[in-house]
């Protein structure tokens, strides 16, 4: 059995605090428990005598396989149950609401990085609890109404990684008694690490700035920014950000010229603002490339964002180079697109 402090215990430390919404612990305590459930479906992945073959389409015209129709339905009946305003999910096409007095509500995406199925490598739940009702969701800044955002990461072990606004914390689930348990201290993003995370398959359709970045990266300790780098790469957004939780580094995912990939692929409410937040309370740093995402207002339930998050000086030194600024110091201005030769 696991020792340490168990979710529970250490949410009801949080809720002591003044302010603290009074339900938003058990709906943390709820999306918890349901992960440890999910994470035993996860387990039985291919047998017919647990798994239903079923499958929908999303609302982006992918096909919904059968282990994200039971996610989507084992958290939406969970939190249906609780006094909460709605639930926004990333495989519905509008708002479920539940309770129109109630003051918070749920943004989830069940089950996140479901191509990986199939290989059994990483995948994970992605939440925000917002205090917002279905009609100010989009009227403030989500920095504004970000309650608490965490991710659960099926796994080798399953993680839960949670912020409430005081630090970003770990806790992992014990399979023989189904309780989180906490893993040391806040967590505390390393700086100064030679990591990068991009599908570097999209390198054609890049933005110049963001393939100078990546050039230079390349490069190593010759290039512009005097440094080796390693590449990594899951096609999983929790394990890249449960990576760069405990290693740093930094990850991209930005907007290119595809078609409907303008502003990236990642949706604002459900996977990058999430993100975030947790990134941001363990001392890290989460941007479109312009700006912070708790910044942001809502525009659309499933609004797309270019994103990349990591350690605070991995971010700001990408954010130069979209600007501009680094591609014209690291660079001979004669030889370069942005030069005195420019066309």
């Amino acid at each position: 059995m696991t020792t340490g402090i168990r979710l529970e215990h250490h949410l009801a430390a949080w809720a002591k605090r003044d302010g603290v919404d009074e339900n938003l612990a058990p709906i943390i305590l709820v999306i918890a428990s349901s992960g440890a459930k999910l994470a035993k479906l996860i387990s039985r992945q291919g047998r017919k005598d647990q798994i239903a073959d079923s499958a929908i389409t999303k609302p982006d015209g992918s096909l919904q396989q059968p282990l994200e129709t039971l996610s989507q339905t084992l958290f939406e009946e969970a939190l249906g149950r609780l006094p909460i305003s709605f639930i926004a999910s990333e495989k519905t096409t509008d708002l479920v609401e539940i309770d129109s007095s109630a003051r918070l509500g749920v943004a989830i995406d069940p089950l996140d990085g479901s191509s990986n199925i199939e290989t059994n490598t990483a995948i994970g739940t992605i939440f925000s609890v917002l205090a917002a009702d279905a009609g100010n969701l989009f009227k403030k800044n989500l920095g504004d109404i970000l309650q608490a955002s965490g991710f659960l990461f099926y796994g080798a072990q399953t993680r839960l990684m949670l912020t409430c606004g005081g630090g970003t914390y770990s806790f992992v689930l014990d399979p023989d008694d189904g309780h989180f348990y906490q893993v040391g201290d806040a967590l505390v993003i390393p700086a100064g690490q030679h990591e990068f995370a991009i599908n570097t398959s999209n390198y054609r359709f890049w933005d110049e700035s963001v393939r100078y970045f990546i050039d230079d990266c390349v490069a190593g300790e010759g290039g512009p920014l005097g440094e080796d780098f390693n590449m990594r790469w899951n096609a999983s957004l929790v394990a890249e950000a449960y990576r760069i939780l405990v290693r740093g580094g930094v990850f991209l995912y930005p907007g290119d010229s595809r078609p409907n990939y303008e502003s990236g692929r990642l949706r604002l409410l459900y996977e990058a603002l999430p993100l975030a937040f947790i990134i941001q309370q363990a001392g890290g740093m989460a941007s479109d490339g312009v700006e912070s995402l708790l910044d942001m207002k809502l525009a659309s339930l499933h609004k797309r964002v270019p994103l990349i998050f990591g350690s605070e000086d991995r971010v700001r030194e990408v954010i130069e180079y979209i600007s501009g600024d680094a591609v014209d110091n690291t660079r001979f201005p004669l030889f370069e697109n942005r030069s005195l030769l420019r066309n």
